[in-house]
């Protein structure tokens, strides 16, 4: 029969939320910067010419079409060989952002498209700025439709922080595996590690519902 020692995890409890916090850390940083690229990549290639189109488009499918963990490899290990030298947590979080920035654009993209063009054309005719078309007209209405989107890839970015221990971020899955390791106490630590990324998961999730309703209600008005 299986035993079950609690006392790993209890005796460890400060180190574990340490690591808990720099996993939220990276995970909100990395959001942070995907979404702000992302929406930036989305107004490119709705507004731009076809060579800036074409070139992010490029960028899109190489971040899509490569792991994360091989991306963050290059970035951290291959960095020094272009002269760029990263710490461990500075090349996770700038990794988890380029990496959801590909996907946050897609969705961005497809938020823009799903505005009637006619309300683009009826705004060009009363003489608004083209900043103005995207704050004023479309953000508001493409909102109600990528919330879902956002919120999944929100909480897909936040498993991907486990891969960060490979370059040594001291985030949950690294500090988990390390007691683990040193207690030989695997079921527990791990048992530990899915139900912090279950509670993460569960939070954002609850936090997604209430900004789609919150969001719906708003345009309703």
């Amino acid at each position: 029969m299986m035993h079950i020692n609690p006392s790993v995890i209890t005796s460890n409890a400060g180190p574990i939320l340490d690591g808990l916090g720099i996993t939220v850390f990276t995970w909100t940083a990395g959001i942070a910067i995907g979404i702000a690229l992302g929406f930036f990549i989305a107004v490119l290639q709705i507004f731009c010419g076809r060579v800036v189109r074409g070139a992010l488009r490029v960028y899109i499918e190489i971040i899509r079409g490569t792991p994360f963990l091989l991306q963050l490899f290059l970035l951290y290990y291959g960095g020094p060989s272009f002269g760029l030298r990263l710490e461990p947590m500075t090349a996770g979080i700038l990794g988890l952002g380029l990496y959801g920035s590909a996907y946050f654009a897609e969705i961005f993209r497809a938020g823009f498209l799903s505005v009637p063009s006619g309300q683009l054309e009826a705004a060009d005719v009363l003489g608004m700025a083209r900043w103005q078309m995207i704050l004023r007209i479309q953000v508001p209405q493409m909102l109600v439709i990528i919330v879902p989107a956002l919120v999944n890839l929100i909480i897909v970015l936040s498993k991907e922080t486990a891969v960060l221990s490979i370059v040594t971020v001291p985030e949950l899955t690294f500090v988990l595996t390390a007691i683990g390791s040193a207690s030989f106490a695997f079921v527990e630590t791990l048992l530990t590690l899915c139900l912090c990324y279950l509670a993460l998961v569960e939070l954002t999730a609850r936090a997604g519902r209430w900004m789609e309703s919150r969001v719906g209600r708003f345009m309703i008005r």
